[in-house]
């Protein structure tokens, strides 16, 4: 009989050949000049300022230095933080509260919602601010008691020093109208399925927004507001219309309106402004990434490794 098998030519696989791996691919990253040239010119650009800026006289560096750190600076720096600190705290309970009655079925609390945040999100915020100046002249006295009859309790309001209290009370009560609506924004964000399933376990519907929806809705709520905080730290420096001096610019404008050297001073609260800022950022990041944890399918380094250390055991086995 002819011998059935044949032997495989040469280059032919045979059937009991290893497969060849193909060759890894040479991949040669494409080259970019654009960049280099942008970067170059933007690096020339500022090199310029900065040397124009260094050998300006108007500038007057040395008095940016003498004055960077004086005590009436330094006072009125930690005053804008607590404006900014307890204005936003008043802004973000009012307005949750605000963003609550808004969504509630009830419809006079939705109308006193939307008649508030029309009235404070339609006037300048400078305007309220002088306002609040204004308020001892437009209200002498406050009295509670009944129409007609005793009184029980009576505040002479001309009488207060209390311009600090005032811009408080009127930075957070602008600040919630718009933190209202970024509220409501995050609470729509959640899906409806939510809101069904906590009805289903019984939960009245505050307690659905208390205990399910708000929850769920930090992390659409914490950039925005985020920004609304640093927008309030630059807001501040508009409590001159109370009036009220001690803040950061404040000081800086009482300093400069002596020597008579506004741009130092001007930078010198500039960059204070920009440190707070900075700060602020670092805390809104951090913030951020911890309520968009389980949010975002990217996994870290670590998770990457800690599954690749996994499957290696799952193949040994």
């Amino acid at each position: 009989m002819p011998d059935l098998e044949k032997s495989a030519a040469p280059g032919d696989p045979g059937r009991g050949a290893a497969p060849s791996e193909p060759e890894p691919i040479k991949a040669v990253p494409l080259r970019k000049p654009g960049r280099w040239i942008a970067a170059a010119a933007i690096l020339v650009l500022l090199g310029l300022f900065i040397y124009g800026a260094a050998t300006n006289p108007a500038y007057q560096w040395d008095t940016y230095a003498r004055y960077l750190f004086d005590s009436r600076i330094l006072s009125g720096a930690v005053v804008t933080l607590e404006l900014t600190v307890l204005a936003m705290a008043i802004a973000i309970a009012l307005g949750t509260v605000l963003a609550v009655m808004r969504l509630s079925p009830n419809p006079v609390l939705r109308a006193t919602a939307w008649v508030y945040l029309w009235i404070f999100r339609g006037t300048p915020v400078f305007v309220q601010l002088v306002f609040w100046g204004l308020f001892p002249s437009i209200y002498r006295q406050i009295q509670l008691g009944v129409p007609f009859g005793p009184q029980f309790f009576e505040l002479d309001v001309q009488g207060l020093q209390a311009a600090f209290t005032f811009a408080v009370i009127g930075l957070g009560l602008n600040e919630a109208a718009y933190m209202a609506e970024i509220v409501r924004a995050g609470i729509n964000s959640v899906g409806e399925g939510q809101r069904e399933a906590s009805v289903a376990l019984g939960m009245s519907w505050s307690q659905t927004m208390r205990r399910t929806v708000l929850p769920q809705a930090m992390r659409v709520i914490i950039p925005p507001t985020g920004n609304e905080l640093i927008g309030m730290l630059k807001t501040t420096s508009l409590v001159t219309a109370i009036p009220l001096s001690t803040d950061l610019y404040g000081r800086a404008r009482d300093i400069y309106g002596v020597n008579f050297q506004p741009i130092p001073l001007l930078l010198v609260t500039a960059t204070w402004y920009l440190a707070i800022t900075s700060v602020l950022m670092v805390g809104q990041y951090y913030l951020e990434r911890h309520y968009s944890r389980g949010v975002s399918r990217q996994l870290t380094a670590k998770q990457l490794q800690e599954l690749a250390d996994a499957q290696s055991v799952v193949k040994a086995k």
